[in-house]
């Protein structure tokens, strides 16, 4: 269930606990907060509801940043329902709630709107007018209203803190697979398959081609994906993300090609999940010479994608 923080709450979750955070990547260190916030609802009977932002807080104060997001709404939905949430609520970061101060934050939306009992956050979340508020904040103005706070640490992964920032820099960097060690999942970009330019077919390598959105840009080249079906299958595949340096005019787009795959995609809702970095893009000189390296990105692949069932 999908609740909007500007709405009231319905009378059945009222009385929860929120773990109350942005969660874009939903990593381990999120992970965490929303665990303590879902065993805390259980132990006293209470609804679990996690929070997020959207659109992300920078997107509001820096409209100009390069896109940085690893998950959208609908992949969060599915990420908190799967980790016990009984409802995900979504505060619209916009002008009216960048100046609502942290005291009418705990007050008005928190305590009163949403009825909240108790709220887990990270022990660095800060919010209200000018980041005012703080873990600090909350515990003595909840205290006043009857709201319960906890925070939870950081998660420290070889010995450093597990954060949206060294995923994103392992993307960047064409390490999808310490990206995964630190989601816990594959980082997957989903949207629904588009109409191409149909090249692909011309060569025996049908592709299905996703627009990236508002998705950070992993490194762009070639990864070994999976891709995964509204109706549950699950496709191994190859796919390039970039600008298709061969092909003029210059066009970014994810191109997944799934192996012994022949149906139409079109119009269909997938979810494209990087596994493996194979190579960088490059410009060839012929058709031939693509066509050629396409197969030894497609066996190279096959290769590493052997251990996932399907």
């Amino acid at each position: 269930m999908r609740l909007h923080a500007s709405e009231p709450m319905p009378e059945a979750l009222r009385g929860g606990v929120i773990a109350l955070g942005n969660f874009d990547g939903f990593h381990l260190g999120h992970q965490a907060v929303a665990g303590e916030a879902v065993r805390w609802a259980r132990e006293m009977g209470r609804p679990a509801i996690i929070a997020t932002f959207d659109p992300h807080p920078v997107r509001h104060f820096k409209p100009d940043a390069p896109p940085f997001r690893l998950t959208t709404l609908d992949q969060r939905e599915v990420l908190f329902k799967e980790a016990g949430a009984d409802a995900m609520l979504v505060f619209a970061f916009d002008g009216t709630l960048a100046s609502t101060t942290a005291d009418s934050f705990v007050r008005d939306l928190l305590a009163d709107r949403l009825g909240a009992a108790a709220v887990v956050t990270g022990e660095d979340f800060t919010f209200g007018r000018a980041r005012g508020g703080n873990i600090g904040v909350l515990r003595d103005v909840g205290a006043e209203v009857g709201l319960q706070t906890r925070a939870v640490g950081p998660v420290l992964l070889d010995g450093e803190v597990v954060s949206s920032s060294r995923i994103r820099d392992a993307l960047i960097a064409g390490d999808p697979q310490e990206a995964a060690r630190l989601l816990t999942r594959p980082f997957a970009i989903r949207g629904p398959v588009q109409h191409g330019d149909k090249v692909g077919r011309t060569i025996n390598f049908p592709t299905a081609n996703l627009d990236i959105g508002s998705y950070l840009r992993p490194r762009y080249g070639i990864y070994a994906v999976t891709g995964h079906l509204p109706d549950g299958r699950v496709l191994k595949g190859a796919a390039n993300i970039g600008i298709r340096p061969t092909f003029d005019p210059p066009k970014e787009l994810l191109e997944p090609h799934f192996f012994d795959f022949s149906g139409d995609l079109y119009g269909q809702e997938i979810e494209v999940a990087f596994h493996h970095f194979l190579r960088g893009e490059a410009k060839f000189d012929s058709l031939d010479a693509l066509v050629a390296q396409m197969a030894r990105d497609c066996d190279e692949a096959k290769r590493l994608l052997a251990h996932i069932g399907g």
